[in-house]
């Protein structure tokens, strides 16, 4: 494979990090450096001699230095081909054979974005078989251990393709707060870590993220110790602090395999993190914790009873993380802003074969003023407190998915099954005594009256649901018979 050694490079930068070692590495190595005005200032003031761009324009900059680069003379020196040499030396042109060059911040907006340096880092990329293109400070260190041997067409190749990715990630950037579902699709993401493996161990997965997003979520999570984070710790994750994000009150939610097993709220998060336990004592083990308020020490020593993957909190005591250390492997997440920050309205995207689906996150606030009560049997301010409650969780169950909760937490949880009876009936198997005088909510309507027959019988006393189905007269009329209180919310909420 043919290797080349740089000649001569073209250097325009807004990102300076590392650029004097690099410079220096070019000088020593006897590589003709050119570079633009904010460039060679910088330069010169390390004490490294450059010569200036203009040499090829043959004029100053621009427009307040918009136009640098935008030039015949040193497009034809970064695009001509090796043939093509001949030409451009008989016109007094001296071809560039490294391109080093990254753009303005997009954080300044469309009505600054660069211009020039993306042209030119395209046009480089496009002459990847003579031109080497260095489009970030993270490439130096690899770019100095070639200057010696040279470049091949496998570097080459990957550099041109990096540096059309950061291009069209520049551009995403600076379109990113323009999303309106229109025809074209350019969403931003940038690689935060590889993961050990997807799903199964014979799956490759990496995790992206939105580095610009700031908000209390699993992409800006910092993990304070444990093993590297897995596909389905991060899935897991994600969910849990979704639905910990639902409550002001303290507030602990456990998920496994990406659906709550227990969520539940109290005076102090120690008692919340008990009921939520006790809602089904076998499924935590292995799973997911979040929590809205600080893991103090009691807490900790609670956590550290039954085997957990992560634990997620807004912040952890010093006393804590000492006891939470005798577990080595257990992850430990801290996401500002969780004991704080409330769920916003964002844009979810999930892949099918082929394609995408997008949609904007249910966040719809539920508002008990606008429920009605379809039943003779009333519910009481303590009911409807407890039934909003149960409606914040069950939206956050994979569909089918039904919660039996007494006040504040929840009792029993059933969810993910393709029958809405078989949802209520293994919540009951689950939660046995617990579902007497509990209150049972549904993320849809009921189709038949037989899981309203089924609650009734494990002695539900009231049953809040969005209704809209062609049998609900059969259902309210099934709750009557049992003196059920119901309520039609209005508001479905399936999660799939």
């Amino acid at each position: 494979m043919k290797k080349i050694k740089p000649k001569r490079a073209l250097i325009s930068v807004y990102d300076k990090r590392g650029l004097e070692d690099f410079c220096k590495a070019l000088l020593k190595e006897n590589v003709e450096i050119y570079a633009t005005s904010g460039t060679r200032k910088f330069l010169e003031e390390k004490g490294i001699k450059v010569r200036e761009a203009e040499e090829y324009t043959g004029f100053e900059e621009l427009l307040g230095g918009k136009i640098k680069t935008l030039h015949t003379n040193i497009h034809a020196a970064i695009l001509a081909k090796e043939d093509e040499i001949n030409e451009i030396e008989r016109k007094g042109i001296k071809a560039f054979d490294m391109v080093v060059c990254n753009f303005y911040p997009y954080e300044l907006g469309i009505e600054k974005m660069d211009i020039g340096g993306p042209a030119m880092t395209r046009a480089a990329a496009k002459n990847w078989h003579r031109v080497i293109i260095i489009s970030h400070p993270s490439q130096y260190e690899m770019a100095i251990h070639h200057l010696k041997e040279g470049f091949d067409e496998k570097i080459r190749k990957e550099l041109a393709i990096e540096a059309l990715k950061r291009t069209a990630y520049y551009d995403a950037m600076l379109i990113k707060n323009y999303f309106d579902f229109n025809d074209l699709l350019v969403y931003p993401f940038i690689k935060k870590f590889d993961l050990r493996y997807g799903e199964n161990p014979h799956q490759k997965g990496a995790f992206y993220i939105r580095e610009e997003y700031k908000g209390a979520c699993i992409a800006n999570a910092f993990q304070l110790q444990g093993k590297k984070l897995s596909y389905n710790n991060i899935l897991d994750a994600n969910h849990a602090i979704e639905c910990v994000k639902e409550f002001e009150e303290p507030c602990a939610v456990i998920v496994k395999h990406a659906t709550p097993s227990g969520i539940a709220c109290a005076d102090s998060i120690e008692k919340a993190w008990e009921y939520a336990f006790e809602t089904d004592v076998y499924s935590p083990f292995g799973g997911v914790v979040a929590v809205n308020r600080q893991v103090n020490a009691k807490l900790a020593e609670k956590l550290i009873k039954i085997f957990l993957e992560v634990i997620i909190a807004p912040s952890f005591s010093r006393e804590a993380l000492e006891i939470l250390k005798t577990k080595k492997n257990l992850r430990l997440l801290k996401v500002d802003g969780l004991d704080k920050e409330k769920r916003k309205t964002e844009i979810e995207i999930r892949s099918v074969e082929g394609g995408l689906l997008l949609q904007e996150k249910d966040v719809k606030e539920f508002n008990p003023e606008e429920w009605k009560v379809v039943t003779k049997n009333k519910p009481s301010k303590e009911d409807l407190e407890s039934m909003l409650f149960a409606m914040k969780c069950v939206r956050h169950i994979k569909s089918n998915a039904v919660v039996f909760v007494k006040g504040k937490r929840t009792v029993a949880i059933g969810g993910g099954q393709t029958a809405r009876v078989d949802a209520v009936w293994i919540a009951i198997h689950k939660g046995k005594e617990k579902i007497k005088d509990s209150i049972m909510a549904s993320d849809a309507f009921f189709p038949f009256r037989d899981a309203v027959d089924l609650a009734a019988k494990a002695g539900v006393k009231a049953i809040v649901q969005p209704g809209g189905s062609i049998r609900d007269e059969e259902v309210i009329k099934a709750a009557n018979e049992h003196g059920i209180i119901m309520v039609f919310t209005g508001q479905r909420c399936f999660l799939h």
